[in-house]
């Protein structure tokens, strides 16, 4: 059988493309190395921010405003929630151009946006310690995304359309042409159009058709404290960014009586993703306790920690493109530790560019050409 479309890695992108292009009536299989959700790629962890006013610049906005959208469209046809509206709170020295970003964005696509000083965040918030160079940026309609119930709703959608999945069937290799063949460790499958959404493993799957993708998989940590529910509560709480000039830092109040969830952006060490990761250690430790500790010095023990991997590109946006030379082939990975909130809106982005060689958003910023 050669089907319409064959989708490599149906993680979160994957899985929402999945659904879209099954719904739109076309033969769709999603192949998976393992049995999504899982642990084995970056969307584990149980949740993910979900934020409007965008640090990372205002053109990102349209897009997240539409992944927002499907996020409430996908809640109704599930029939749960998937979404927590806790609110997230920015927080920097004013002159960082994440805070910048996030002011800016929030006026130009009229965002609601609360302003706080630091002693006026700790007023509305106990729970923080902030010292007083720091000022909060607070969005009050953003929140959290139950990443492994939206990426089961997304799954069982996509099934009823129609679509097939194929799990811990490892891709080893794509041959290009008018008809692209897959090739797994048990066979190989064809498909007039190929949609790679391999995460970590993206780099080395395009190494096949001797494309150099500048993505690299890196190791990342994050960890859950004990805490105090009338504190941190995600009634009371809400999600957060810290943006200093030498790290960042993001985390979520507490959920399901979870604790506080604590993680680092930036840094981290690169990896091969095919072996297991370097476990949680006492370096690990030591720099979230470091951080909370001064922050949120009201938060309780560590609980535990865990491992997850980013897939970086070097300017940290997105790659969402055809391929070159391969009209029939697109590509959507990088999506460095800030993807997850997006995938509903990649989804169907990557649906219409399969459909009609075109989609609504503008994915100019996200063209693999800037690389070359």
């Amino acid at each position: 059988m050669v089907y319409d479309v064959i989708i490599v890695g149906a993680g979160s992108m994957g899985m929402a493309a999945g659904y879209y292009l099954a719904k739109s009536g076309k033969s769709v299989l999603m192949l998976d190395a393992f049995d999504p959700p899982h642990e084995e790629g970056s969307h584990h962890g149980e949740t993910r921010i979900i934020r409007f006013a965008y640090g990372e610049g205002a053109s990102y906005v349209p897009f997240v405003k539409r992944a927002g959208e499907l996020w409430q469209e996908l809640e109704s046809l599930a029939d749960e929630n998937l979404f927590l509206q806790t609110g997230v709170v920015n927080i920097g020295e004013p002159t960082c151009s994440f805070i910048q970003n996030v002011k800016a964005s929030a006026t130009l696509h009229e965002l609601a946006l609360e302003h706080y000083s630091a002693a006026e965040a700790m007023n509305k918030w106990p729970g923080l310690s902030l010292p007083a160079n720091l000022v909060a940026c607070f969005e009050p309609t953003a929140g959290v995304l139950r990443v492994e119930a939206c990426i089961r709703a997304y799954k069982k959608l996509a099934l009823q359309a129609g679509a097939r999945l194929q799990i811990k069937e490892k891709v080893v290799g794509i041959q290009a042409g008018e008809i692209v063949q897959v090739q797994t460790a048990n066979q190989v499958y064809e498909a007039k159009h190929l949609i790679v959404t391999a995460g970590a493993w993206a780099t080395e799957l395009l190494q096949t058709l001797d494309i150099a993708l500048p993505v690299t998989p890196t190791r990342k940590t994050f960890a859950w404290f004990e805490a105090d529910e009338q504190l941190y509560s995600n009634e009371v709480f809400p999600a957060y960014c810290f943006e200093f000039a030498d790290s960042s830092y993001y985390g979520f109040p507490s959920i399901d009586g979870a604790g506080l969830k604590l993680g680092r952006h930036d840094g981290g060490e690169e990896i091969n993703p095919n072996k297991p990761l370097h476990p949680f250690d006492d370096h690990d430790r030591a720099d979230l306790q470091h951080f909370i500790q001064q922050f949120m010095p009201q938060h309780g023990a560590l609980k535990y920690g865990k491992t997850c991997k980013y897939s970086m590109t070097p300017d940290e946006d997105f790659i969402i493109d055809f391929l070159p030379t391969h009209p029939n082939m697109i590509i959507a990975a990088g999506f460095s530790g800030h993807g997850f909130k997006f995938s509903s809106a990649v989804g169907e982005a990557l649906a219409e560019l399969t459909l009609h060689g075109k989609c609504k958003q503008d994915l100019t910023r996200f063209q693999l050409n800037r690389f070359y």
